[in-house]
C-alpha cells in the first residue's frame, strides 16, 4: 500500500500526464510550459520529489482590476474585479514587436489626472518558479540547499515539506492605464521605451534559462544513498568528463525542447 507521499505523487503525476489543450490545469496558461518539461521530468523521476506547480518564466502585460467597489477598499495590483491579461508569453521568440499586436494609444499623460481608482497597465518579467513536494524534511533541505547553491536565493521551505525554488531577476513596470470613458489602453511611455523593456526581458530570459539549466544539472547530480538522504555523487569527474557530460546534456535538452515545441504547434493547429 502506498504511503501518503506516494499517493499524492501518484495523483499529481496522473494530472500532469493528462494535461493538454483539451484538459487544462488551473494556471492562466492552462498547460505546462514546454521549457519546464525537462527539469520537471528530472525532478519527478526521483522517488522522493514531485512538482506541484511550475512556470518556466514569462513576460506579461496585466490590466489591473477595479480597485474600489461597494464591498472593498483599494487593492494594489488588483487581479479580480475585471483585471485581465493583455499579453502573456513564456517563449522569448514571441517577444519581438509584441506591442504592435496590442491596440495602444500613445500619449503624454497629465499625472494630476491619475486617481486612486486608475487601472494601470503593468509590464512584468517573472523568472522560473518551481514548487516541489518532498518526502521528508531532510530531503526538502537537500533540495533547498541545491537550489540556493545554484543562485536561487529567493527559495524557501514551506509547510508539508514543499520547496519553492525562486530567483530574483524580475521586472515590474507600470507603463499605462485604462481610459475608462473610451475603453482604450493608453501608454504614457513611447514605443521605443517598450522596446527597451523588451530587450531587458530578452536578457532576463537568457539568464533565466542559463540558471534553469544549471539547476537541472545539479538536481540530476543528486543520487539516493543507502540511508535515504540525497547527496551529490561522490565520484569525481575529470574536467574532460564534465565538459562532455554538460555538452551531451545541453544537446539532449535542446533537442527535447525543439521536439516539444513542434508537438505543441501541431496540437494547436489541430485544435484550430
Amino acid at each position: 500500500m502506498l504511503d501518503a507521499f506516494d499517493q499524492k505523487k501518484d495523483h499529481i503525476l496522473k494530472e500532469i500526464g493528462a494535461n493538454s489543450e483539451s484538459h487544462l490545469d488551473a494556471s492562466p496558461k492552462g498547460t505546462i510550459d514546454i521549457f519546464c518539461i525537462p527539469i520537471i521530468n528530472e525532478i519527478n523521476g526521483n522517488p522522493n520529489y514531485v512538482t506541484t506547480s511550475s512556470c518556466s518564466g514569462r513576460v506579461s502585460v496585466f490590466l489591473e482590476g477595479i480597485k474600489h467597489n461597494e464591498d472593498t477598499t483599494a487593492q494594489i495590483g488588483a487581479k479580480g474585479y475585471e483585471g485581465r491579461w493583455v499579453f502573456v508569453t513564456h517563449d522569448p521568440d514571441e517577444l519581438p514587436l509584441w506591442y504592435d499586436n496590442v491596440k495602444f494609444i500613445y500619449q503624454d499623460q497629465n499625472y494630476k489626472e491619475l486617481t486612486p481608482n486608475t487601472r494601470y497597465l503593468l509590464y512584468k518579467y517573472e523568472p522560473l518558479i518551481l514548487h516541489v513536494k518532498c518526502r521528508d524534511t531532510k530531503l526538502a533541505t537537500a533540495l533547498y540547499t541545491t537550489a540556493m547553491n545554484c543562485g536561487f536565493r529567493e527559495s524557501g521551505i514551506g509547510s508539508n515539506n514543499v520547496v519553492a525554488i525562486r530567483i530574483s531577476i524580475k521586472l515590474d513596470v507600470p507603463f499605462g492605464y485604462l481610459e475608462e470613458s473610451l475603453g482604450s489602453l493608453v501608454s504614457f511611455v513611447t514605443r521605443d521605451y517598450l522596446e527597451v523593456l523588451t530587450k531587458l526581458s530578452d536578457d532576463r530570459f537568457k539568464e533565466n534559462f542559463r540558471k534553469m539549466n544549471q539547476l537541472h544539472q545539479a538536481i540530476a547530480a543528486l543520487s539516493l544513498s543507502s540511508d535515504g538522504v540525497n547527496h551529490l555523487t561522490s565520484k569525481q569527474e575529470t574536467r574532460e568528463e564534465r565538459r562532455l557530460r554538460k555538452m551531451q546534456l545541453g544537446l539532449a535538452k535542446r533537442e527535447e525542447i525543439r521536439e516539444l515545441k513542434k508537438r505543441a504547434k501541431e496540437a494547436k493547429e489541430e485544435v484550430q
